[in-house]
């Protein structure tokens, strides 16, 4: 009888179901940024999404210096550098690091929208702005358009030339020129998000504008340069120092 009970008990042991594994850990990197292949190239996209993170534009530091770089922007942040999820270029500026277009920082007018022509990508047209309201809605318009809405926003950098305007292609790219460089520019999800884009190799203006129409399926996106174009990534250990900077966005996590 006991020899009965103990088969039984080795049989309910050997066909029992195996206990469900305990749950990953949960990611607590903070990294907003992740790395796409598209047509042979890699791209990183940094999200920002107004819900969860705080988006602030800056030129100058707190002493009125031009920043110039990422090393002085964290110096200029102080404490709050420990909450940076992302920062990248994010405007076309002159030989001292001053923005040519549109700057609005914390709601106080900068450098006024130039609506002028001339020659260079930032008057490629359409040229256009990037902001972010008090309601943390982000948007591209086209400089005209900007114009003739006078938006009231918080943060806001002009630049130049728009990538995709509602959907439609800017018809002065050509699909694949000759000009390849590591380019960055930004891209609207929604009304509260945002995808800011650099290459990690030289593409073509026409690459990187398929990248968000096709890859993010972006209506709207503007781009920001192709020359100096840099990103500081703290959770990856990035900090880029290719060229002096102008106009940076910088994402910080809230709270």
């Amino acid at each position: 009888m006991r020899r009965s009970i103990l088969l039984a008990l080795v049989v309910l042991v050997l066909c029992a179901p195996p206990a469900l594994a305990a749950p990953p850990p949960a990611e607590t990197s903070g990294n907003v940024c992740s790395v796409r292949k598209f047509e042979g190239n890699r791209f990183t996209v940094c999200d920002f999404d107004s819900h969860t993170a705080e988006l602030q534009i800056a030129v100058t530091g707190r002493d009125g210096a031009a920043l110039r770089s990422f090393a002085r922007l964290a110096a200029s942040l102080g404490p709050r550098a420990r909450k940076v999820l992302f920062a990248m270029n994010a405007g076309m500026f002159g030989t001292n690091g001053a923005p040519i277009g549109l700057y609005i920082e914390n709601g106080r007018l900068r450098h006024r929208l130039n609506t002028r022509d001339g020659s260079g990508n930032f008057y490629l047209t359409p040229n256009g702005v990037f902001s972010l309201d008090a309601h943390g809605r982000v948007r591209i318009d086209t400089t005209e358009q900007f114009a003739a809405k006078k938006p009231a926003v918080l943060w806001a950098s002009q630049s130049g030339p728009m990538l995709l305007t509602d959907g439609g292609r800017n018809p002065h790219i050509s699909p694949d020129g000759p000009s390849k460089n590591i380019r960055n520019g930004v891209g609207v999800l929604d009304s509260r998000r945002a995808a800011f884009v650099i290459s990690e190799e030289p593409v073509s203006f026409g690459q990187f504008e398929r990248f968000f129409a096709d890859v993010l399926q972006c209506r709207d996106a503007l781009y920001f340069d192709g020359v100096v174009s840099s990103a500081w990534i703290p959770a990856e250990d990035r900090r880029d120092d290719r060229a002096p900077l102008g106009p940076t966005i910088v994402v910080l996590k809230r709270n």
